[in-house]
């Protein structure tokens, strides 16, 4: 008899893995009668991971949305599975068990089947908690093997990795390929090794296509022994994203598996919608390049789920890098140079840094750490000069364990920041906040929510969640997009013009554009051609859009002022935990305090006073953005 095979539908992470945003809750209801009509999905992912921050980032109640977004699946018996990342849960950085044990919880409730668990280290402390929780709160507890390609990551640590979550009480295993680069023939003997051990263990296989591996390795999967196939669709499959379930489905009924027929016409009808999602406002967050594989990619082994915000990042910050060579009377960097350069860092910092494997959120702690280098490297500073709060926990073990040992110039830089390596239970270090956030909320008069889950939601974000309750958040959101837009427009009408002398020469240096009722004015600069006239526009259009009111107003100056700077673009926050006392006008600040954060890349970088002096202005508002070399703090 046939083996079979069953499918899952990645519509959480197809879009993870090629933009910043996801659809709407009205959007995503919409297209969940027609991914149900295609017949072929035994499993859908639907929330998880970056998903609910990001429907906080717009403006959106991620509650409400994975309710109504799950609850279709549920009716017609397909099962619903989220993307949680162990210590982390559903955020970049650690959760204190509390918060962890009533994610599981909610997110049974609102229509979640299973829990896909993994830790960016592979470290099992990690996942015991996430293991027993789901099972309490009624889920399948799936825990997963986050794959890469290194000297320590072998086919045998996976088996035993894969002996020892079992152990915990895993329900399942998934062979998590998060960057496409697992090679074929190695995923297979691993499987083997776990079907042979554990043969009524089902096992999941996902993949990234990007560097090219994935269809062979999930034929390779599926010969093994693996039960159930992640797959994308288009418009979003290949590229950072996942083999498409056409394919896929035809090389594993050629070669001779049981699988699920496709229905076309709803095919089609999922494919449709998905492209008009795009075209309504996620596609202005796709960066074109995601849509195309490449095999570049298996050196530096950067996962597909991160490629669409490493786009993002590279852009803004070969803008930086360029202003400073412009100053400098320096060439300019092209994105490409920037990314090769990006990519020979990460293969040159990785094994310096113990290995970690290249997921969420070790994969943006890896790359940022890199991009930083060459920043730095390419303006004359030295490397490792700006190393992110973040990236230190990891490597001193606040996070889990390195599989690797770092290098001794990075124990050494270590040791002069007076920082003491922990081998302890991660989990130990954050202690349970639940009662705290609740009494919060209640002092804000805000509702714990069905379930408790507001309450979950602002425990796990609670910058994204004051944002999102204030309005904040969405305003942000709208103007970005308006400014997306803007540009769009301004590149497609604003065209290279005549000399001056062949018609009145008139160059508007303002427009009110009207978009979806609201009124943005854009700005646009021409530079002179060669004939004293003008060409096409400088740069692109930017939108004047209203900014939050700075955080102070400045006392008097007296005497010299001392300026604390920006080192890099992002935003600014004065704390990055509930817990901490925000700098005010007044307070006294020794050299090398801590002033704030500026959150860049999805991780906090401290910024340290170079003077003593005290406070006389703070110059942005908490969660305001900054640009490199910006005036953050002003000191007397």
């Amino acid at each position: 008899m046939a083996q079979e095979i069953k499918f899952s539908l990645l519509y959480r992470d197809m879009w993870q893995s090629s933009g910043k945003y996801v659809p709407t809750v009205d959007q995503l209801t919409e297209v969940a009668p027609a991914i149900i009509d295609m017949g072929c999905f035994a499993r859908v992912e639907t929330n998880g991971g970056g998903f609910e921050q990001i429907n906080l980032l717009f403006g959106e109640n991620p509650n409400k949305s994975v309710r109504e977004w799950t609850q279709p699946f549920n009716d017609a018996g397909i099962q619903t599975h989220m993307l949680e990342r162990g210590l982390n849960a559903i955020r970049m950085s650690p959760v204190p068990a509390d918060v962890r044990k009533l994610m599981f919880q909610v997110k049974k409730k609102q229509g979640t089947d299973i829990a896909r668990s993994f830790d960016g280290l592979n470290d099992p402390r990690n996942l015991e908690n996430s293991i027993k929780f789901a099972k309490e709160a009624g889920m399948i507890s799936q825990a997963a093997l986050s794959l890469t390609v290194s000297p320590v990551h072998t086919v045998e640590y996976y088996t035993n990795l894969a002996d020892t979550l079992i152990e915990m009480g895993a329900d399942e295993i998934c062979i998590k390929d998060m960057a496409g680069v697992g090679r074929p023939a190695t995923i297979g003997k691993i499987i083997k090794n776990i079907k042979k051990r554990h043969p009524n263990t089902p096992i999941q296989y996902h993949g990234h296509a990007g560097p090219g591996f994935q269809m062979a390795s999930i034929l390779e999967a599926a010969h093994a022994g693996a039960e159930y196939i992640d797959a994308g669709m288009e418009p979003l499959s290949w590229g950072t994203g996942h083999a498409d379930i056409l394919a896929v489905q035809a090389m594993l009924k050629d070669a001779g598996f049981k699988v699920p027929d496709i229905n076309m016409k709803a095919y089609m009808k999922v494919r449709t919608l998905t492209q008009k999602y795009m075209d309504d406002f996620l596609g202005y967050y796709i960066n074109p390049k995601n849509r195309v594989m490449n095999s570049l990619l298996i050196g530096p082994g950067l996962p597909g789920g991160m490629m669409g915000s490493l786009m993002s990042d590279l852009e803004n910050n070969l803008s930086s890098i360029n202003k400073w060579k412009n100053k400098h009377n320096q060439p300019e960097l092209t994105q490409d140079d920037l990314m090769i350069k990006l990519f020979e860092e990460v293969t040159y910092v990785w094994p310096k840094i113990g290995y970690p494997p290249l997921v969420t959120p070790f994969s943006q702690y890896v790359k940022n750490l890199a991009l930083m280098n060459v920043i730095q490297l390419e303006k004359g500073k030295e490397r490792w000069s700006m190393i992110a709060d973040n990236v230190w926990d990891m490597i001193i073990g606040k996070t889990g364990k390195l599989p690797g040992e770092p290098a001794p110039e990075i124990v050494e830089m270590a040791k002069e920041k007076g920082l003491e390596f922990y081998t302890g239970n991660p989990q130990d270090l954050y202690p349970d906040q639940l009662d705290e956030y609740r009494a919060e909320m209640k002092k804000r008069n805000w509702e714990t929510g069905q379930d408790d889950e507001e309450l979950l939601e602002f425990a796990m974000h609670p910058e994204q969640y004051k944002a999102y309750k204030s309005g904040d958040a969405k305003k942000s959101f709208e103007a970005d997009l308006a400014n997306r837009k803007a540009e769009e427009t301004a590149s497609e009408t604003v065209k290279t013009t005549a000399p001056v002398s062949e018609g009145n020469g008139y160059q508007p240096k303002t427009l009110v554009i009207n978009i979806d009722n609201e009124e943005y004015v854009v700005n646009i600069s021409y530079p002179e051609n060669g004939n004293g006239g003008t060409a096409q526009p400088a740069a692109p259009a930017q939108v004047t859009a209203p900014v939050a009111a700075h955080a102070t107003a400045a006392t008097p100056a007296t005497g010299n002022v001392k300026e604390v700077a920006s080192p890099l673009e992002g935003k600014f926050f004065l704390t990055k935990e509930p817990g901490e006392t925000a700098l005010k006008v007044g307070d006294s600040v020794r050299k090398n305090d801590i002033v704030g954060y500026i959150e860049s890349m999805k991780t906090y970088n401290a910024i340290a006073s170079e003077y003593d002096g005290t406070v006389i202005e703070i110059c942005y508002a908490n969660g305001e953005s900054v640009e490199e070399d910006d005036i953050l703090i002003k000191l007397q």
